[in-house]
């Protein structure tokens, strides 16, 4: 069964569950957003927790503005969680399902509301007005977000790409009401200098803080104004507060001061307060804002040319039509489908839009026409699942993400590979940027001109990347040299070249190597460059097997990849180290302590990890019969983590071997046993939307190759669908015969209908029911995926003839 969201009253001594409301029941298919969850993963990773860290504040489908607000406890990198912590303001921007630092991303510049107190004694410090929410009162569907104190003022937001507005509603019989405007206070407390003025009803702000993922800092810009011919709120005394030099906790409010000023330093202001206060004679205060990343000029210019007219309304209407037209991009039938398996459905597409960022014109580093987007957390995360889902459905969003990866190569030798509040990140694995240029390539390269992407520059962008190595391959681009020279990654050795990075995971980051070449040679072949081009890539695609040591066994399976010296002879790690069921407890992360030679994942997992060439693994593993045991006892031992991107590709992997029926049972598992309606909905960080993709896929019965025009197809968990794309003008629907109903389950019962037994596409049998062309999925017409319910004539069957594609056995040659 899927997990559903439990509205049980939890007592407690002191403070209030908070209990959310959602949709009843579902709407036609007109009103999409209404079938949006937007607290699915949003319990903390807190003792025991599944920390989906999701973000369910108000946005616009890829917003730089993301409104919300942030609690005072930690784990919160999304800024809010489904706890009873108090409320320490509500900011403008925010990450979406990332890991990274538990402090959180941004949330900068926030406001907060404040009642009952004299101008000088308003509690102004982050601590001091912290405030508990009321039961029952939060509450969010696209483009809107609202909460409720226990003291009764009500907020509200909405927002547009750089802009939005804030409204706060005091209780009836308040004379006087504040707003704190925080200069000091992001998620992290890492102010490192800045400052504010204020000016009549408007306040400008600029301020820098780190990043949520990785080293620097960046510098952020915001303008609110309170007084407008838009509203009746009348100000009655403005001024600024700041904490001591000496005491931090000793705060004044300067009464008529109109500014606060901290030079930037290498070190944050610990526990320093500063900011603004207003105060309005008026039961209700808004606030329009804008931010930017160039300046708070052009913050407000920002929030002028967005919401120019203060109408509520009219924006959150505007947002909410911007979703309608993302979700319509994949329709269902909501009176016939299972209504969670809609839920889940639609939450998923929405959190699938909500990054990368689009900080078009808010470029602080160089000067393009393009656009820019940010928020790549990280490409390691995304390229498996999201970008594949956006080729599908969002392909002119897609086409300005994909310019904004050429771009950044264009101005810094590398394409990104994890770009954090403006600023590189940490290379995780791979390069893996290169993959999503490859899959763009095989997909939009006929289209690419009139979607303005350079097919020319793309190419130039995955050569360089492939074969030149940065001065700091641990920020962006790969260790090229080593391998380049070795054809896998070595341990304990030194570049002669001088470059430098974090010489851990080699294993992990070779395999990853091997599939960015592999995007390199697809790329290749489809936009007609030279032979030799094309098999060096095809032989380096090929490179993960230096990495393979057939010499190491566990649980009766042998063979795995491994660490391997200069010298040639392999460096052994035990291959449950950093699974699920690691009995050591290895470092696994991209610390300097990793010794194991993977990232955020095992031997048992990575050995499976070739999509490039499954069919090399299949024999290196010793044929189809021990290949589909090794899977089967890679579930049972626990060696699958669900929330894992190397374990996506897991419940799919049996279509290699020929068994897509249990593939068809294994997909349902792991859905109906990790997913569910509920705070606790997801199995780990949402990663930038790259679980919500992964989800999205798996409901709709099909899973992306990379860099291919190959797609898993799959038993949908839907009796129909169609996806809708707009550059190639098609709508293809997907009717699956026969759907059953009872098959919605972690262990379908015998005789429900699971199995595919054929599919036509446009009326002609496939000659595959394992896999289908990215062409036909987006053609439009109509493909018939008919299913049964006989286990031993789906395992006769297979894939009906043809396997997926493997560069082993010829594969990928069109």
């Amino acid at each position: 069964m899927f997990s559903t969201l439990s509205t049980r009253t939890l007592s407690l001594a002191i403070l209030p569950l908070l209990v959310f409301e959602f949709p009843t029941s579902f709407a036609a298919s007109e009103d999409l957003t209404s079938l949006v969850n937007l607290f699915i993963g949003t319990a903390t990773a807190a003792n025991g927790g599944s920390g989906g860290n999701v973000f369910p504040g108000s946005a616009v489908p890829h917003a730089m503005a993301k409104v919300g607000i942030d609690v005072s406890t930690t784990p919160r990198q999304a800024g809010y969680i489904h706890d009873n912590s108090s409320i320490t303001g509500i900011s403008l921007m925010h990450d979406e399902g990332t890991g990274g630092n538990t402090a959180g991303g941004y949330g900068i510049f926030p406001l907060f509301p404040l009642t009952g107190c004299s101008f000088t004694s308003c509690p102004v410090s982050i601590s001091a007005r912290a405030a508990l929410r009321a039961a029952n009162t939060d509450n969010a569907s696209p483009g809107y977000f609202t909460s409720t104190f226990v003291n009764g003022i009500k907020l509200e937001a909405t927002s547009t790409r750089r802009a939005g507005l804030i409204k706060f509603t005091y209780p009836s019989g308040s004379s006087t009401n504040h707003v704190v405007v925080d200069l000091a206070n992001d998620l992290q407390r890492s102010f490192s200098g800045g400052s504010l003025t204020l000016s009549g009803g408007r306040v400008m702000l600029d301020g820098i803080y780190f990043q949520s993922y990785g080293p620097d800092n960046y510098t952020a810009h915001a303008c609110y104004d309170f007084a407008s011919d838009f509203v009746t709120q009348p100000l009655t005394q403005t001024g600024t507060y700041q904490s001591a030099a000496t005491n931090a906790s000793a705060v004044t409010v300067s009464p008529g001061s109109t500014s606060v000023t901290f030079p930037y330093k290498t070190s944050v202001y610990s526990g320093t307060q500063a900011g603004a206060l207003l105060s309005f004679n008026s039961s209700t205060v808004t606030a329009r804002f804008g931010i930017s990343m160039i300046s708070a000029d052009q913050a407000c210019a920002n929030a002028e040319a967005e919401v120019p007219s203060w109408d509520w309304d009219s924006v959150q209407q505007a947002s909410v039509d911007k979703w309608e037209d993302v979700l319509s991009r994949v329709q269902v039938d909501t009176d016939v489908e299972d209504a969670t398996v809609v839920e889940l459905l639609y939450s998923s597409l929405y959190r699938a839009s909500l990054v990368p960022a689009n900080l078009t014109d808010e470029n602080p580093y160089w000067q393009t026409d393009g656009p820019f987007y940010d928020a790549l957390f990280c490409s390691w995360d995304t390229f498996r699942t999201v970008h594949p889902l956006q080729s599908l459905v969002n392909p002119r969003e897609w086409a300005d993400i994909i310019n904004s990866y050429i771009d950044g190569w264009r101005n810094t030798g590398y394409i990104p590979e994890c770009r954090a509040n403006t600023k590189a990140g940490y290379v995780q694995g791979g390069s893996n940027g290169m993959p999503i240029l490859g899959d763009f390539a095989v997909k939009y390269a006929s289209h690419a001109s009139d979607l303005g992407v350079s097919t020319d520059d793309l190419y130039q962008a995955l050569v360089d990347t492939a074969e030149n190595t940065p001065p700091d391959w641990y920020r962006v681009g790969r260790q090229n040299t080593a391998w380049i020279q070795f054809g896998y990654i070595p341990t304990d050795w030194v570049d002669p070249s001088g470059s430098t990075g974090l010489p851990t995971r080699e294993a992990s980051r070779a395999w990853e190597y091997a599939v960015g070449d592999f995007a390199v040679r697809q790329a290749g072949r489809v936009l007609s460059k030279s032979e030799a081009d094309i098999a060096k890539y095809t032989n380096r695609s090929m490179n993960f097997v230096n990495m393979w040591d057939p010499s190491v066994s566990q649980d009766g399976f042998t063979g795995f990849a491994q660490r391997r010296y200069p010298n040639g002879t392999f460096a052994f790690s035990s291959p449950d180290a950093c699974s699920p069921v690691d009995p050591v407890g290895h470092s696994c992360a991209r610390g300097s302590d990793n010794n194991v030679g993977f990232y955020e994942s095992s031997s048992w997992e990575y050995s499976f990890y070739a999509p490039q060439s499954v069919a090399t693994l299949i024999d290196l593993m010793g044929g189809n019969a021990t290949f589909i045991d090794r899977v089967n006892h890679y579930f049972s031992k626990g060696y699958f983590l669900a929330g894992n991107e190397p374990s996506f590709a897991m419940p799919w992997i049996y279509h290699y071997a020929g068994r897509p029926d249990l593939s068809a049972l294994r997909v349902r598992e792991v859905v109906l046993d990790n997913f569910g309606t509920g705070i606790n909905g997801l199995p780990g960080n949402d990663d930038s939307g790259a679980m919500a993709a992964l989800l999205v896929f798996h409901i709709l019965g099909l899973y992306p190759v990379i860099s291919t025009t190959q797609m898993l197809i799959g038993s949908p968990m839907v009796s129909s669908f169609s996806l809708r794309n707009d550059v190639l003008g098609t709508t293809t629907k997907f009717t699956v015969t026969d759907f059953d109903s009872a098959s919605l389950a972690t262990s379908p019962p015998d005789g429900s209908r699971v199995y595919v037994k054929s599919i036509t596409i446009n009326g002609i049998q496939s000659d595959s029911i394992c896999a289908i062309s990215w062409n036909d999925v987006v053609g439009g017409g109509e493909i018939v995926i008919q299913v049964d319910s006989d286990a031993s004539a789906a395992q006769t069957r297979g894939c009906g003839g043809t396997l997926p594609d493997s560069l082993a056995t010829g594969g990928f040659s069109n």
